[in-house]
């Protein structure tokens, strides 16, 4: 039971810190972006789309918590078992990368994001990985 909770506050407190973002928040947002060599941005995400990325990581927190068992609640039995393996999935994706910019394989490597990338988001998305992992082989 603990984990799944551990995991669901990580992933509710994302939730949190993107509609932060979503809502005008600057704290920690610039870092939060690849950018190329010369610190051009790779990404300008409208509001709208920080926050789907919170609403999607409020509800895999909200999964975690259903999966812990302090909420009841009648999901499918497919869908349990399917965003399971799909959610951590995400996040072993993210871990890898996609080679140029963000992940363990990426090139660019020294600027802001790249070194905050390399020291706190890849190794954060690696531990949500493996506790989700480690979650769908307990039950």
């Amino acid at each position: 039971m603990i984990l799944p909770i551990l995991l669901s506050l990580i992933l509710l407190g994302l939730g949190i810190i993107h509609f932060y973002w979503a809502i005008g928040g600057k704290i920690a947002f610039s870092n939060s972006l690849p950018t190329k060599e010369n610190g051009k941005k790779v990404l300008n995400p409208k509001k709208i789309d920080i926050a789907i990325v919170g609403f999607g990581l409020t509800i895999f927190g909200i999964f975690y918590i259903i999966k812990s068992g302090l909420i009841d609640c009648n999901l499918p039995e497919l869908l349990i078992k399917y965003a399971g393996w799909i959610i951590p999935s995400i996040f072993l994706l993210r871990t890898i990368g996609e080679f140029k910019y963000v992940g363990v394989f990426k090139r660019i490597k020294k600027t802001e994001f790249g070194m905050k990338d390399t020291k706190l988001y890849t190794p954060l998305c690696l531990l949500i990985g493996v506790l989700g992992i480690i979650i769908q082989l307990m039950k």
